[in-house]
């Protein structure tokens, strides 16, 4: 067998076992569960990102794989070898991008946040960890009905109850109207708020992007802010000159979960000021970088192909 060959069957092997081992919701909302599990076993003065309620959203199919993973280290470590080659920094990333969501909620909490809207909510935890939330803030779950359905049920499991301080927000991007179904479920368009949107934007096509943020920079009040991820167009279309950018296009259309939002390299501010924003800032890998990986995390790689932005409604 030839390298191409070798590397086109080590391929179908990660997109075969992430398929397998995943549950029948979400298949990226917990993958990005698993993640942000893996992440928080780590040493405190060595993890990103720490949540301790991502292991109540992974499957027991799931979970059965990464317990039998800490049985043969050999074999974990030539998978965990072999998704570096396909994937390089792009997991290192996603912890980044967990723990930036996190420091700018907190942030925003500390600047008289009211509401945050948290589109796309998938398995995040934020509205039950990040500590003043729940005094302080009024919380929008948007997902999409079945997803959110089974979010709802793991919530009740963890806490005996829904949390108070969290409305539940059933949507679809692609066939709903946002604006309708939050003003139908409490949102005050006169309040500060943070739109989040972890991991969203980008399997949603573009008229639903132009949509979701129609309704935020009309219908959001003073001093609110957009913070969410994007993958460059070229990843998003398969023309990345760089091969992590054609697999991870490659990966999300062979699960069933395909690339449809991207952003040209150096147009976000331009894209964000011709759609009512101000203020904008790009976060790169290289950022990230700097901010998170010191000390023993040094010599983690990132990926430069997932970028973070935020802008404030003008």
């Amino acid at each position: 067998m030839d390298k191409s060959e070798n590397t086109e069957k080590e391929f179908k092997e990660i997109n075969k076992s992430f398929m397998d081992r995943t549950g029948s919701g979400s298949k990226t909302a917990e993958g990005m569960a698993v993640h942000r599990f893996l992440e928080s076993q780590k040493p405190d003065g060595e993890r990103i990102c720490y949540d301790p309620y991502a292991v109540y959203f992974i499957s027991p199919t799931m979970m059965k794989s990464l317990k039998d993973s800490v049985k043969n280290p050999e074999d974990t470590k030539k998978k965990a070898e072999m998704y570096e080659r396909f994937f390089s920094g792009l997991f290192n990333s996603i912890h980044a991008r967990v723990r930036y969501f996190d420091d700018f909620v907190k942030r925003s909490i500390d600047e008289e946040l009211e509401q945050l809207v948290i589109l796309g909510a998938g398995y995040d935890t934020r509205a039950y960890r990040i500590e003043g939330l729940k005094e302080r803030v009024k919380v929008f779950e948007i997902d999409h009905p079945v997803t959110q359905g089974m979010k709802i049920e793991k919530v009740k499991q963890i806490f005996g109850f829904l949390p108070d301080h969290v409305t539940y927000v059933p949507v679809d991007f692609e066939l709903d109207d946002l604006g309708e179904q939050l003003m139908e479920n409490g949102y005050d368009r006169s309040l500060k708020t943070l739109f989040l949107m972890e991991g969203l934007i980008m399997y949603i096509p573009p008229e639903a992007v132009d949509k979701i943020l129609s309704f935020i920079s009309k219908n959001s009040g003073r001093g609110s802010a957009i913070l969410f991820d994007y993958y460059l167009k070229s990843v998003v279309d398969g023309t990345s000159q760089l091969e992590v950018g054609r697999n991870i296009h490659d990966h999300l259309k062979q699960v069933g979960e395909p690339l449809k939002f991207g952003i040209e390299e150096g147009m976000t501010e331009e894209f964000l000021q011709e759609r009512g924003f101000f203020q904008v800032c790009n976060v790169t890998g290289e950022d990230c970088k700097k901010m998170y990986f010191h000390g023993v995390n040094k010599n983690r790689s990132i990926c430069s192909l997932i970028l973070f932005a935020h802008a404030v409604v003008r």
